[in-house]
Formats: structure tokens, C-alpha cells, sequence
């Protein structure tokens, strides 16, 4: 242990005069908080939800709160960037939205609870990929955390959880009361440099996490869950984006859990941008009305280059999902999974290329999705009711899908056809039960055939950094007036000295100093310039020291 002595000098503008006699001191505390998290990169800057207002008892809304305290970080964009610390509590909010080179921050004992006030959820116009709400024909509520054409974001925590309360939207959506569609639960726009991890989402009011026409996204460990049934709560969708890396997650949905899209017939084949280089590993999903990984149905922009490796699916409907449209436009191709486990599923292997749902009536027949390049190796799948369902499009069929090393155990009362297969074109090989005759095994001298890509993508470069937060410690200190407090020019100088003892090797943290206690009633301060008034004595004032 080492004792450092920390010197605090305040300018305080006497308002009243109202003042601190000679040799009268007041006690006052030093409170740090600690935390340490990966993230893509550091803050210089922190501030906590509290000091802009913020109530944590689950009633009071935080949304004023939210806004100010990001508003006010938004500052240090190009200085060090910032972050905002949500310490425990139920802090009720509406939505909000985020800003280049932040971070949020949630302790593990912190819920973020969607308010039910649909006041203070705004309305957006409908993606532009999508031309329409899903929902409703017109616009969108914006999602509760939100965020366009940003850098550097990242929303994490020591797994709080961020509390969607859905069931007051689901609710108006199966009584058809929505005029425009729900909400997402995190959605980030045209945005680069993305991290969602270390969180709980529960209940969202639909999608869970939907980064879309953004680059260089990262959402790993995660935990979704929503009750089931609940309407379109995909787990993690990413939309039009490249680079993106998903990992470590457990998902309950009401929807698919992984979900890669790409836009809605004509708008998002006029829109045009595809999804490509998407990781997703070591994922477990439970959805018993949808798929572990789904590829569509809106991929109108084009997929390309996907690679799941060590799925888990339980109680699902099928493990992997591809599912298109004539009138759908663009393309599923170049997609690799490989160790795949299912228990208890309706199917394996799910294609189909009759799935309707458009946008609009007046879709182009002549938009015909081009689905190639589909590989499956090292799956095991126990209580199947089928093997796969695989419906190809009979002037565009499915081509170039090869599976290989797959073991399904059918379930006792299963369909007696395992396989159900057309205007389909590929290869097997040991595949048991034996696959349609569209799918010919090719022997085992190819069960190595379907190979997974050897070469990186570029977002398994980018590595996460461990980084240190603020140090939980208490020590009350006193401030003295050494006579008489008179002002000059208004001023009088507060000189503090602090003994605070830290551990050997720790390293430099911000450190807030809370003064409150300290100060006379009507007092004020200049801090960095900006004058604060303070009626009451118990307000606070904070100022960052950084230990060395």
C-alpha cells in the first residue's frame, strides 16, 4: 500500500453570506467506483447517470437524464472520447440516442426499463432497404437505444440488463392496434466501429439487436431472452452490414435467433447494399418456432460470406434457415457452417424459396434470388422430426450446396420421409439417414468436401482491449477555512488536502471527489470555467484527479 496526498483548491462564489467561520470544517467523501471490461477502445473522459439527474427507483423517467448526460459527453468526441457509467438501480427511460466515441456502461446491478409512455418513444421514417414499416405501412418508433453514422460506440456493461417490457407492444401487435412499428431494442445506423456485449436483453418489443448499414461490428456475449411466444423478437440481425463478428451468446427468442439480412424486395434491391463477412461462433439458441441462424427472409441487397462454427440449437424449429422469394431479388451465397449440435428440432435443414411476406403487392416476378455455395460439415442433430426441407425456385433452382459428415437420429414418431427435396442441385457425403437423390453421396473419400475457409476475415483482427474503470473506495476528508472567509473579487480559495491509500500496482483511474458535505448553503463554484450554483448545501460537485 502507498498513501498519496492529493491537493484540491476550489474558487467558491459567495452568493449569501452565508460562510464557514474560522477552524469550522466540514466532512465531505471520496466515492470511486470500480470496473474493468474488453472494449475496442479506451475513454478519458466518465461521468455517471446520477449526476445529471438520473433516479433509480423504476418510476421516475430517466429519459431528460439521458439525453443531458450524452449530450454533454458528446463534447469529448475528439478528445479522448467518453463514457457514461448507469450505476445499480431500475432506471425507467425512453428512447435515447448515442454518440461517436462513447461508451455505455451498465453495472450488474443496473436495469434499463423501457417505459410504457408512448410519448416518448419519436417516430422515424421507415428504413430506407425496407420502404415500409413491418408492422404498419407507415414509419417506425425509434429504438430504445439508437444511434446514425457514428464511430467508435460501445454499449456493455458487467451484464446488466437492459429490460425492453415488450409485452406492451406485443400486445397492441396481435390486436393489430400498432400505427407504426415497433421498436427495436439496440439499433445503430450507418454507423463503424461497433461492441454490444456483456449485457442481458429481455422483452424486447421486437428485434433485439440490429446493427444495419454499418461496418466493423462486434456483439459478443450476450444474453436474449423473450417470452415465448413473442412476435418477431429475433435475437441479433445484422442488416446490409460488413464485418461483423458474433460470439458467445445465449439466445431465447420468439423469432430466429441469428437473423442476416439484407433488405425488402424492390427497396432493397434498389438500396443495394449487401450483407457480407459475417462470423457467428459459439452461439446456443432455444426457439421453438424459428431457426438458430436464419439467412433471409429479407435479402433483397444480397448475403454473402457467412461462417457459423459451433452452433447449438435446442428445442428449435430448424438449425439453419434459408428462406427467399420470387420477387426477393439479390442472393444467398458463399455460406459455411460447420459443428453444429441440435436436440429435439422439427427440422435440420430448412431452404425454401416460396416464403411470400413482400413488402408490397406489385413485387417484380422476374426478381429471381440466386441461392449458391451453401456447405454444411460436422453436424449432430438427435430427436429430428425431419432431416431437412429443401425448395428450391423451378426456373432458379438452389445450387451448389454440399453437406457432409451429418448424423441425424430421427425421432421415434417422425415423418417416414426424412427428406423432402426440390429443384435443388448438390452433393453428400456421409450423411445419415441418405439424403434425396438431388443430393447424390459422393463416398467417403469426400466426407472432407463442403470445406470451411481457412483465411481470416478482417473483424477477427480487430482484438478487445482489457480496460480499467474507477476503484470503489470511501474516505472522508474536511475542508477548513483557515479565517474568516471574505471574498476577493468574489472568490474565496478552498484548499483541500487528501490522504488516500491505493493498491501497489494500481494503475492511473479517474477518481470523482464529491464535496457536497463541504459546502454552505448558496454557494457556487467555477469549474473548467463554467460557473455552477448550488442551492442547496447537499448538492454535489465532482472533479476528476487522476492517480499517478
Amino acid at each position: 500500500m502507498r498513501v498519496q496526498v492529493i491537493k484540491l483548491i476550489y474558487a467558491i462564489i459567495l452568493v449569501t453570506m452565508v460562510s464557514l467561520k474560522e477552524g469550522e470544517s466540514r466532512k465531505a467523501k471520496i466515492v470511486r467506483t470500480s470496473f474493468e471490461y474488453n472494449a475496442i477502445n479506451c475513454r478519458a473522459h466518465s461521468a455517471s447517470l446520477t449526476d445529471f439527474g438520473g433516479v433509480g427507483d423504476g418510476k421516475t423517467s430517466n429519459t431528460k437524464a439521458f439525453k443531458s448526460a450524452i449530450s454533454h459527453l458528446s463534447r469529448y468526441a475528439s478528445n479522448g472520447g467518453a463514457q457514461l457509467y448507469v450505476p445499480a438501480g431500475k432506471w425507467l427511460t425512453g428512447s435515447f440516442s448515442l454518440c461517436s466515441h462513447f461508451t455505455l456502461y451498465l453495472n450488474k446491478d443496473a436495469i434499463l426499463l423501457a417505459s410504457q409512455d408512448i410519448s416518448e418513444w419519436p417516430v422515424m421514417e421507415p428504413l430506407p432497404s425496407y420502404g415500409r414499416g413491418r408492422d404498419a405501412p407507415a414509419g417506425r418508433y425509434t429504438s430504445f437505444i439508437f444511434g446514425t453514422h457514428l464511430t467508435d460506440v460501445i454499449v456493455t456493461g458487467d451484464n446488466g440488463t437492459i429490460d425492453g417490457q415488450g409485452a406492451f407492444w406485443w400486445q397492441k401487435f396481435h390486436e393489430k392496434k400498432l400505427k407504426y412499428t415497433r421498436p427495436y431494442l439496440i439499433e445503430l445506423m450507418f454507423s463503424h466501429n461497433i461492441q454490444i456485449s456483456n449485457l442481458t436483453l429481455l422483452n424486447s418489443p421486437s428485434w433485439n439487436v440490429h446493427p444495419v448499414y454499418s461496418s466493423n461490428i462486434i456483439v459478443k456475449e450476450l444474453t436474449i431472452m423473450a417470452a415465448l411466444p413473442s412476435p418477431t423478437t429475433d435475437g441479433i440481425n445484422p442488416d446490409s452490414c460488413r464485418n461483423t463478428r458474433i460470439e458467445d451468446c445465449y439466445i431465447v427468442s420468439g423469432d430466429d435467433c441469428v437473423a442476416v439480412k439484407s433488405g425488402w424486395d424492390k427497396y432493397g434491391i434498389k438500396f443495394g447494399w449487401p450483407t457480407k463477412q459475417v462470423i457467428v461462433r459459439r452461439l446456443t439458441c432455444i426457439s421453438p418456432t424459428s431457426a438458430a441462424i436464419a439467412l433471409g427472409s429479407e435479402m433483397s441487397g444480397g448475403i454473402q460470406d457467412v461462417r457459423a462454427e459451433d452452433i447449438t440449437a435446442i428445442n428449435t424449429e430448424s438449425g439453419i434457415r434459408i428462406k427467399t422469394a420470387v420477387g426477393r431479388g439479390g442472393y444467398v451465397k458463399d455460406i459455411y457452417v460447420k459443428r453444429m449440435t441440435m436436440h429435439t428440432m422439427k427440422w435440420a435443414f430448412w431452404m425454401t424459396g416460396n416464403y411470400g411476406s413482400y413488402a408490397d403487392t406489385d413485387f417484380d416476378p422476374k426478381a429471381l434470388p440466386q441461392i449458391r455455395g451453401i456447405n454444411y460439415r460436422d453436424v449432430v442433430a438427435e430427436n429430428v422430426t425431419m432431416a431437412a426441407t429443401l425448395e428450391g425456385i423451378s426456373n432458379s433452382p438452389f445450387t451448389g450446396i454440399c453437406i457432409a459428415n451429418v448424423t441425424i437420429s430421427i425421432a421415434a414418431k417422425a415423418n417416414e420421409q426424412p427428406w423432402t427435396c426440390t429443384d435443388v442441385e448438390g452433393i453428400t457425403s456421409g450423411v445419415t439417414p441418405k439424403p434425396c437423390n438431388s443430393l447424390p453421396d459422393q463416398g467417403p473419400e469426400k466426407i472432407k468436401a463442403c470445406d470451411f475457409p481457412t483465411e481470416n476475415l478482417p473483424i477477427d483482427m480487430l482484438e478487445l482491449k482489457m480496460l480499467n474503470g474507477f476503484v470503489a473506495l470511501e474516505v472522508e476528508i474536511e475542508v477548513e477555512v483557515e479565517e474568516e472567509a471574505l471574498p476577493v473579487n468574489g472568490f474565496v480559495p478552498l484548499e483541500v488536502e487528501i490522504e488516500i491509500e491505493v493498491e501497489d500496482e494500481a494503475v492511473p483511474v479517474p477518481l470523482f471527489v464529491d464535496v457536497s458535505q463541504s459546502l454552505p448553503k448558496n454557494t457556487g463554484f467555477i469549474h473548467e470555467g463554467i460557473h455552477v450554483t448550488h442551492p442547496y448545501a447537499v448538492s454535489r460537485i465532482r472533479d476528476f484527479i487522476y492517480l499517478e
